[in-house]
């Protein structure tokens, strides 16, 4: 085993230069289209081994839902979205798994190969690097809005549409880049993921409040009070890693903690190697610098 538990994925040598990547991921509906959440989903289960360096080769799917309440044509419409996603990606859905439940959830286990030499870890940065970031913030926020019935499907479709996305082209080139560390932004928020890339190195990040991407009408609806209740946990959790070295808001700083879906990557790399983004076309933004520390997220 070369990736223990606590990485974004699991891995393990299949031979001397090869190594399988494995994950699994579920989430409950996010939009009221289900086509679309079956998008989503999918990219979201496969992210975690783009953030691996890897590929993903085959996948299960994962449906729980209450049987009695929701006809097929549903599930099939959901899978119908999950499959589009896989077609993008070159995945094969070769099986799975459903079961009685009293919410609809879906996801994937995923099995990726990655090169032995490629595999990058979440908590490897090194003094120096620059730290990009692929997706914009704050999916938490306009999904909580949506559910509230104070956003539309139309009104967070930028959101939406990166959330279908996949962060394929963003490994490959961090990957031929050399990154040094790489790990996506969901669940536990940006100061989460990066909680995790600042655990094994005597490192701070110097992160540069100005230059986070934001989803439109994010902080409007922040300030209106439609934050999940995860930023909130994430918050209580994380954020004493966090030195304010310049005055922020409240909504601004319960964006930071934001749970994500379907995220971008958190990738660091050299100075030098930026130029591999610039010529992409794919989106990103560079919005700090690892510095020696103790294990800060230090926000200017």
């Amino acid at each position: 085993m070369l990736v223990p538990p606590g990485d974004d994925a699991g891995v393990r040598l299949l031979d001397e230069n090869r190594a399988l990547v494995e994950t699994v991921d579920v989430i409950t509906p996010l939009v009221n289209d289900p086509f679309t959440f079956g998008k989503i989903s999918a990219a979201n289960s496969l992210s975690d081994i783009y953030a691996m360096g890897g590929r993903p080769f085959s996948a299960l799917s994962i449906i729980g839902y209450p049987a009695c309440d929701y006809p097929p044509e549903l599930i099939r419409e959901i899978l119908s979205g999950v499959c589009y996603v896989l077609d993008q990606a070159g995945v094969p859905l070769i099986g799975g798994h459903c079961f009685d439940d009293g919410e609809i959830k879906t996801g994937l286990s995923v099995t990726g190969i990655v090169e032995k030499g490629h595999i990058l870890r979440s908590d490897t940065p090194e003094e120096g690097d620059l730290l990009i970031i692929t997706k914009p913030l704050g999916t938490g926020v306009l999904t909580t809005a949506l559910k509230g019935e104070r956003a539309t499907e139309q009104d967070i479709k930028e959101a939406i549409d990166f959330m279908c996305m996949l962060n394929k082209e963003a490994s490959e080139i961090a990957v031929k880049a050399g990154a040094t560390a790489c790990t996506d932004v969901t669940g536990f928020g940006l100061i989460g993921h990066l909680a995790r890339m600042l655990s094994q190195k005597e490192l701070d990040l110097i992160l540069k409040k100005d230059k986070l991407p934001v989803f439109n009408g994010v902080i409007e609806f922040a300030d209106r009070g439609l934050v999940p209740e995860g930023a909130y946990k994430n918050r209580q959790f994380f954020e004493e890693l966090v030195q304010y070295k310049s005055p922020l808001n409240e909504s601004f700083k319960l964006l930071l903690f934001d749970p994500q879906t379907s995220g971008g990557l958190l990738i660091a790399i050299k100075e030098g190697k930026l130029k591999s983004f610039e010529k992409s076309g794919i989106f990103y933004r560079v919005i700090g610098r690892f510095i020696k520390g103790t294990g800060r997220v230090q926000i200017i």
